[in-house]
């Protein structure tokens, strides 16, 4: 199974994350983001955050979880290249998030994003799970 796909959307980027489960796409879902801001195959994973986000359905969750990322991405510098989701319940998540600190001289900057968005998002729970969110660059 593929972890994620790139979809076309106008002035925007849509992603498509795959899992056995929830918490595969969940962490999919975020690999598939940062491989829209960065290539991700030489980011080491020097530096570890935990992450724990709250929200009022999965939805707002998926959202709240993305955004938190690029937060923490935007803040302190790092491309985050691997995700461990320990928990996810309907409204909260808690898990790290592994990469390394920024190097211009090491990694190939592909585009911004701004910020995880509500518009056209899916979570499916069927034969494992697929969700789509879309992402303003």
């Amino acid at each position: 199974m593929k972890r994620f796909e790139i979809i076309d959307h106008t002035a925007d980027a849509g992603i498509a994350a795959y899992g056995s489960d929830i918490k595969e796409a969940f962490a999919n879902a975020a690999y598939g983001m940062f491989s829209l801001i960065a290539e991700l195959d030489d980011v080491k994973e020097d530096v570890c955050r935990e992450v724990t986000v709250e929200a009022i359905d999965r939805e707002a969750l998926l959202v709240n979880w993305l955004n938190e990322l690029l937060y923490l991405s935007d803040v302190e510098r790092v491309i985050f290249c691997r995700f461990d989701i320990k928990e996810l319940e309907q409204n909260r998540l808690e898990a790290t998030a592994y990469g390394e600190k920024l190097d211009t001289s090491r990694h190939l900057l592909k585009t911004e994003v701004k910020a995880a968005t509500y518009h056209a998002l899916k979570i499916e729970n069927d034969n494992g799970c697929r969700i789509k969110v879309i992402v303003d660059l």
